[in-house]
């Protein structure tokens, strides 16, 4: 699964990062649920919360320096292999919320990612954890020390949990 598109330059929608992640705080992204996205019970629809968590992982990785174009140039993409969401709270057209990022780093070839998607009151809405590893885009293989290598590639380590 490719985690999606992200051009690597500047954003200015509403709902795109707007400061830096304090020390020991999860990366964050504010976005507001927009109708279009809900079902017919009239709240969020289930899959759009797996795409809030793709979009908040790109731009951590973005916030990082490791945009998708350099990480296409360095021959190495990320890759999902596993999700859970687990649905707390209902969310319905114009809640504002945020959607936190971590990395867990393990050992061998894949780590996880845990989210966090709470309404601005702090009312936990879901949480999500990703297993993902790193994809050589030639071998068609996950690398090992997927850490390392993001480590040396990024601007902003710290923001890794590296």
């Amino acid at each position: 699964m490719d985690m999606g598109n992200s051009s690597g330059t500047s954003d200015s929608r509403p709902d795109a990062p707007t400061a830096a992640t304090p020390p020991g705080q999860p990366f964050t992204v504010p976005v507001t649920v927009r109708g279009y996205e809900l079902d017919t019970q009239g709240h969020l629809n289930q899959a759009v919360y797996a795409q809030y968590a793709e979009h908040a992982r790109w731009e951590l990785l973005r916030a990082a320096g490791l945009p998708q174009d350099k990480l296409i140039a360095d021959g190495i993409g990320p890759v999902l292999l596993e999700s859970n969401i687990k649905f707390l709270r209902e969310l319905l057209g114009g809640d504002e919320v945020t959607v936190s990022v971590e990395f867990h780093w393990g050992q061998g070839k894949t780590f996880t990612f845990r989210h966090e998607i709470r309404k601005l009151d702090g009312t936990l809405s879901a949480e999500m954890t990703a297993i993902s590893g790193i994809l050589d885009l030639t071998a068609r293989k996950l690398i090992a020390a997927p850490g390392a290598r993001l480590s040396a590639l990024a601007e902003r380590p710290d923001l890794l949990g590296l």
